[in-house]
C-alpha cells in the first residue's frame, strides 16, 4: 500500500456513518484500540500503513469502496458487502 493509499479521517467517518458503526464495533472489527481510533478521527494522528489497511479491511467486508488520489472519497455498495451493514 503506497502512502496515498492511507485513508484520510473524512473517509473513515463517512465510512462509519454509512455503516452506522460506532468507534468501538469499527476498533473491534478492525482490531485496533478505540482510542486510536478516536485519535485517528479527531486528526490527531495519521494511521500506519498497517492500521488504515486494517480498518481498510473492516468497511469493505461490510461494502465500502474507498477512491483516494486527487478525489478521496467513500461510497456502500451492499451487493459487494461480505458482512452485511447493520
Amino acid at each position: 500500500m503506497s502512502q496515498d493509499k492511507i485513508l484520510i479521517k473524512k473517509q473513515i467517518l463517512a465510512a462509519r456513518g454509512l455503516l452506522e458503526m460506532t468507534q468501538a464495533e469499527l476498533a473491534e472489527a478492525a482490531g485496533i484500540s478505540v482510542q486510536a481510533l478516536n485519535a485517528i478521527e479527531q486528526g490527531k494522528s495519521i494511521p500506519r500503513l498497517s492500521t488504515s489497511e486494517r480498518i481498510r479491511e473492516a468497511c469493505e467486508r461490510r461494502g465500502i469502496e474507498f477512491t483516494n488520489s486527487d478525489n478521496p472519497g467513500v461510497r456502500l455498495i451492499r451487493a459487494n458487502a461480505i458482512i452485511p451493514p447493520k
